[in-house]
């Protein structure tokens, strides 16, 4: 079987944080679990890497949904600094640390009050879909007190 040939992508930013065809898009349809957040995707699966690459960016205040699934990504910040759950830990993000998430592990990511936060996140094309805590597993999460701080349903 023949290799397949792509086209090279080359996508430039006439402003930061902005690619030229690349359109903004909602975070996630008809779904009210998060604040503020959009995504571009970079990469897709019409690339043939069998990988996606995604740019979100959470606004000021803003929040990602509190979520878990089988599949695992790589979240890499490059504007400004945020802060995540992942697993039952929160970390304080800078730009161009790396954070893997694992699977099943429970993550949601949030901006500071008074900047936006944005972040690269790399995921396999074929995924499963996001599962949001039960009323019983949120309880057990907020069983920490720095966790329940920190999350937002």
């Amino acid at each position: 079987m023949p290799d397949e040939q792509h086209a090279p992508v080359h996508l430039s930013q006439p402003e930061p944080f902005r690619w030229d065809g690349v359109a903004e898009l909602v975070y996630k349809e008809s779904d009210t679990t998060f604040r503020d957040v959009t995504r571009r995707v970079l990469a897709g699966a019409d690339a043939g890497q069998g990988v996606e690459l995604r740019y979100f960016e959470v606004g000021p205040g803003g929040h990602t949904t509190l979520e878990h699934h089988a599949h695992t990504h790589v979240v890499v910040p490059v504007r400004g600094h945020g802060r995540a759950l992942v697993g039952r830990q929160v970390l304080d993000l800078a730009p161009h640390d790396v954070v893997v998430v694992g699977a099943w592990e429970w993550h949601q990511l949030r901006a500071p009050q008074d900047t936006p936060f944005g972040f690269l996140c790399l995921v396999t094309t074929d995924r499963d879909r996001p599962v949001r805590p039960t009323d019983a597993e949120l309880a057990d999460l907020r069983a920490d007190p720095v966790v329940a701080e920190f999350v937002r349903v």
